[in-house]
């Protein structure tokens, strides 16, 4: 299972930025999906949890402000980040729990490359 995610970049304060994840690979389903950020010199957070069903979880740092969902069918997961802080600034990380074709009953934890995502003040 592979874990490609895309979209991170430069923009201003207030600006908005869409990242995705694409999961690909012997899936059978992916209970959940997720994004992480790691901020120079701090601990990698919470940003978003979205399960296949049911409400997504976010980081308090974020609520209001980014939007995570996903399409199940095509195994993506999306970010959509408005009114972006400079503190916001972190390599952003997707994050998929996936029962395989293979083992079933059982979960992996897969992560992809991480993003850059940097905002200027």
């Amino acid at each position: 299972v592979q874990l490609q995610a895309s979209g991170g970049g430069l923009v201003q304060a207030g600006g908005s930025l869409r990242l995705s994840c694409a999961a690909s690979g012997s899936i059978f389903s992916i209970p959940f999906m997720g994004w992480y950020r790691q901020a120079p010199g701090k601990e990698r957070e919470l940003v978003a949890s979205v399960p296949s069903v049911g409400s997504t979880n976010y980081g308090d740092s974020v609520k209001g402000r980014f939007t995570a969902s996903r399409d199940n069918a095509k195994n993506t997961l999306y970010l959509e980040m408005n009114s972006l802080k400079p503190e916001d600034t972190a390599v952003y990380y997707c994050n998929a729990n996936v029962r395989e074709i293979s083992t079933r009953s059982r979960v992996n934890i897969y992560w992809g490359q991480g993003t850059q995502v940097t905002v200027s003040s």
